[in-house]
C-alpha cells in the first residue's frame, strides 16, 4: 500500500491466516483499491489486525473514515482443530444421554471407512460432563413429562463442581417446543452464574436430534472463547478510534454476521476464513466469463478448494470438520495441510514426507531467518528460482536463499543422495499431489469433469503451483485475479450480510396447502425482517431466499429445494416436479409415484451491502519488455533455465506471452510453466492455457 490515501469513507476488511494476515481497503467514494500483508501473531490476532488499521490511520485516514470492518477469523476453527475450547457440560433428555457417543453408528465415508484402526474424535462433553433433564416433549409438540426443576438444580450444580464453563441443552423435539430448554438455562444462569449456555434450539432448530446435539456442543465449546476475542478485538478498535456499528464476522454460509451476533454463534464461523475467497471467486466468473471453477487457495498453513458451477459454489446443509457434525448451511470447502509452511522431511525408513505440521508464521520458513530449520515449500520455491529474496511482498522482506538451500540440502537432499534442487522438486510434486488429491474429491468423485473448469488460483501460494496442478488434472486452464494474495479478504468486501433459519414440521406434501407454506415462511421472514433491521438495513436493502427441504416418504436424507417468496395457487405441483427433477440430478433417478414429505422450511435473509465496482481497463500500449525486472535462472522438470521475472503491475491489458516466467507482485508470486500461456484481459486477470504449445 503506497502514497497518501484520499479522505473518503473507507471498508476495511482483513482475513487472518497462519502466516499473514491479509488486509483490502475499499474507498467507497473513489472504489479505488489498496492491500497490505502482515506477519499473523496467533497468540493474539488482534495484534495484527490493528496493526492494518494503524497503517491506514498512517496514510492519513481519520479512523471515524472507517465506516465497515468485516474480519475472516480462524480463532474458532483453530480452538476446534487443536482441542483448545473450553470445558464443555452437556444435558440431555432423561435416557438419552448416548445420543452424543452413538451418533449415527456408521463410520464416515472416505479412506477411514476401513481403517480397523479407526476411532471416534474425543467427545467435547465427555459423559462425566453429561447430565439427564427429566422431562418429554412428544415428537407432535406436546408435554408428556413437564420439567423436573429440582433435578435440573442438581445436574447443574453437579456441572459447576466439575468446571464447566459452558454447557449445551438438547432436548428431545424442543425444535417444536423451545420452552423447556429456555427454562433449563434460566435455572443454569442461577445456579452457575457466569456460565454460558446454549440451546439446540436457538442453534439449529430442527430435526435429527444427533446432529442438533452435535452442533450445538461445538457451539457451547467455542462460544466463550469466540465472546472474548470479539470482545477484545472490538475494545481495541474502539480504542483507536474505529467505532462503527458495522462490525462483522464472516460465517461459513459465505455471508457476514455481526459481532454480536457471532458472539452468540460460534459455530458459524468455523469455515470463516476460506468462506471470503469462494464468495470473491463468484465475482470472477462474472468478470471472465467462466462460469465453472474451482477455487484454489493456498496459504501459508493449508489448501482450501471449492467448486463453482454455473456461477455458483456448492452449498451444504451439513458438514464435517475433523470428524465432528455440523448442522449448518455453508459452502462445501475441502481443506488439507499443504501452505507455504508445510514442512518436509525425511523418516527413520528414508522416506520423504510433506505435512502435515507447518512452520506457521512463527519460527516460519527457514528463508525468513526467524530461527525456522526445516525445509517448507515456501523454502523449495525460493530455491527452484521462483521467488524473488529481495522483492517478496513488494520487497518489504527479504527472504535468505543460503538458508533455505541448507535446509532442504541437509534435510532431505542428504538423506536422499540428491541436490538441493532435485529434492526441491520432489517436495513440491508430492504436496501438489496432495491438492490434486483434494480437488478431485470435490470434482471427478462427484461426476463432474474438471476439463470443463478452471482453476482459479489465489491465497499466497497458490499461483506458484496452480500451472502444474491444472496441467496434470487436464483442466481447461487458470486464471489468477488482480490481487491473488488477498483474495479472501477481497471476498468479505463483497460479501453481504447473511443470516440462516429453519424451521422442521414434517407433513406429506399432498396434506398441505399454499397458505400453509406461505404462513410458515412468513414467520421466517418476520424474523429475518426483524434481525436485519436491528443490524441497519432498511426493508428496501434486503433480500430472503426461501426453500424446502423434501424427501421420498421414507428416505433419510432430503433435498433442498428453492421456492418462491409467495407461492400462489398450482405452486406445489410445481414444487413436486422440482424436486423430481433435482433428485433425478443429485441421484440419477426419480419415483413420480412415490410421496413426497417436506421435512423443514428454510429462509435466508439477506442484507444487502452496495456492490464493489470493479473497474475495466483499456490498453495504454505499453510492451511485455516494460514489464520486465530481471532475468534469472529457475528449474523445471530438472533443467534449470533463464526466466523472465515480470512486474504484474506494468503487465498491459492484452498481454500475452508464453512460459516460463515468473510474475512478481506485492502480494503474491505467479509461476507460467514451460509451454504454458498467459493474457492480461480487460479486468486485468491473468489467463493461463496450462496444455504446451
Amino acid at each position: 500500500m503506497g502514497g497518501n490515501l484520499s479522505m473518503g469513507r473507507y471498508r476495511v476488511t482483513v482475513d487472518t491466516g497462519g502466516t499473514f494476515s491479509d488486509f483490502v481497503y475499499l474507498d467507497e467514494d473513489t472504489d479505488e483499491i489498496s492491500v497490505a500483508k502482515i506477519p499473523s501473531t496467533p497468540d493474539d490476532p488482534s495484534r495484527a489486525i490493528l496493526a492494518g488499521i494503524e497503517r491506514l490511520i498512517e496514510k492519513g485516514v481519520a479512523p471515524s473514515n472507517i465506516r465497515y470492518f468485516c474480519h475472516g477469523t480462524t480463532v474458532g476453527t483453530n480452538a476446534l482443530l487443536e482441542g483448545k475450547g473450553v470445558r464443555t457440560g452437556l444435558l440431555v433428555t432423561q435416557g438419552f444421554r448416548g445420543i452424543y457417543e452413538v451418533q449415527e453408528q456408521s463410520r464416515p465415508h472416505g479412506p477411514t471407512i476401513f481403517d480397523i484402526m479407526y476411532d471416534k474424535p474425543a467427545l467435547l462433553a465427555p459423559a462425566s460432563q453429561t447430565g439427564e433433564v427429566r422431562e418429554r416433549i412428544t415428537s407432535s409438540g406436546e408435554v408428556l413429562i413437564p420439567l423436573d426443576e429440582a433435578q435440573i438444580r442438581a445436574e447443574a450444580r453437579h456441572l459447576g463442581k466439575r468446571g464447566v464453563e459452558s454447557i449445551a441443552v438438547c432436548l428431545l423435539f424442543s425444535f417444536l417446543k423451545p420452552e423447556h430448554e429456555a427454562r433449563v438455562r434460566a435455572i443454569i444462569e442461577e445456579e452457575i452464574p457466569g456460565c454460558s449456555v446454549s440451546l439446540s434450539s436457538e442453534i439449529v432448530p430442527q430435526i435429527r436430534e444427533y446432529y442438533r446435539l452435535s452442533t450445538t456442543v461445538i457451539n457451547a465449546y467455542l462460544q466463550p472463547i469466540l465472546a472474548r476475542y470479539i470482545a477484545n478485538l472490538d475494545h481495541r478498535l474502539n480504542g483507536v478510534g474505529v467505532a462503527t456499528p458495522q462490525k462483522y464476522i464472516m460465517q461459513s454460509n459465505g455471508g457476514m454476521s455481526t459481532f454480536a451476533a457471532t458472539a452468540k454463534k460460534a459455530v458459524a464461523t468455523v469455515l470463516s476464513g476460506p468462506a471470503g475467497g469462494v464468495t470473491a471467486s463468484m465475482q470472477a466468473c462474472r468478470t471472465t466469463g467462466f462460469q465453472n471453477l474451482i477455487a484454489f487457495d493456498m496459504g501459508g498453513t493449508s489448501c482450501d478448494v471449492a467448486l463453482i458451477k454455473d456461477g455458483e459454489p456448492s452449498l451444504s446443509n451439513r458438514g464435517k470438520i475433523e470428524g465432528r457434525d455440523i448442522a449448518l448451511p455453508m459452502i462445501d470447502i475441502n481443506t488439507v495441510s499443504a501452505g507455504g509452511g508445510t514442512l518436509a522431511r525425511v523418516d527413520r525408513f528414508g522416506t520423504l514426507e510433506v505435512g502435515p505440521e507447518s512452520a506457521g508464521a512463527q519460527p516460519g520458513p527457514a528463508c525468513y531467518g526467524r530461527g525456522g530449520e526445516q525445509p517448507t515449500i515456501t523454502d523449495c520455491n525460493l530455491v527452484l528460482g521462483y521467488l524473488s529474496p529481495d522483492n517478496f511482498l513488494g520487497g518489504q522482506m527479504t527472504l535468505d536463499r543460503v538458508r533455505a538451500h541448507l535446509a532442504v540440502e541437509t534435510h532431505v537432499a542428504k538423506k536422499l543422495d540428491m541436490d538441493a534442487p532435485a529434492a526441491a522438486e520432489g517436495i513440491v510434486r508430492i504436496i501438489n499431489v496432495k491438492m490434486q488429491e483434494a480437488i478431485k474429491a470435490i470434482s471427478t468423485m462427484r461426476g463432474h469433469d474438471l476439463r470443463e473448469f478452471m482453476l482459479l488460483a489465489f491465497g499466497g501460494a497458490g499461483p506458484l503451483h496452480a500451472g502444474r496442478i491444472a496441467a496434470d488434472l487436464g483442466m481447461a486452464g487458470v486464471i489468477v485475479p488482480p490481487f491473488p494474495g488477498v483474495y479472501s479478504a477481497m471476498g468479505l468486501v463483497m460479501s453481504d450480510v447473511k443470516h440462516d433459519y429453519i424451521r422442521s414440521r414434517l407433513s406429506p406434501l399432498a396434506n398441505v396447502t399454499e397458505s400453509e407454506i406461505n404462513a410458515v415462511f412468513d414467520a421466517l421472514a418476520r424474523h429475518a425482517g426483524e434481525d436485519l433491521a436491528t443490524e441497519h438495513f432498511a426493508e428496501s436493502q434486503t433480500r430472503i431466499e426461501p426453500a424446502l427441504d423434501m424427501r421420498y416418504a421414507g428416505q433419510g436424507y432430503e433435498i433442498t429445494v428453492p421456492c418462491d417468496a409467495v407461492l400462489k395457487p398450482g405452486a406445489i405441483k410445481a414444487l413436486r416436479q422440482r424436486f423430481d427433477l433435482l433428485h433425478k440430478e443429485s441421484f440419477g433417478h426419480t419415483a413420480p409415484d412415490e410421496p413426497v414429505e417436506i421435512v423443514s422450511y428454510r429462509l435466508r435473509g439477506i442484507g444487502l451491502v452496495p456492490p464493489v465496482k470493479i473497474p475495466k481497463f483499456a490498453p495504454t500500449g505499453t510492451n511485455l519488455a516494460d514489464a520486465l525486472r530481471e532475468t534469472r535462472k529457475a528449474q523445471f522438470d530438472g533443467r534449470l533455465v533463464d526466466c523472465p521475472v515480470y512486474q504484474r503491475e506494468k503487465l498491459d491489458v492484452g498481454t500475452a506471452f508464453i512460459g516460463p516466467a515468473v510474475i512478481d507482485q506485492l502480494d503474491c508470486t505467479t509461476v507460467l510453466f514451460p509451454g504454458h500461456t498467459a493474457r492480461v484481459d480487460a479486468y486485468r486477470n491473468i489467463i493461463m492455457t496450462v496444455q504446451e504449445a
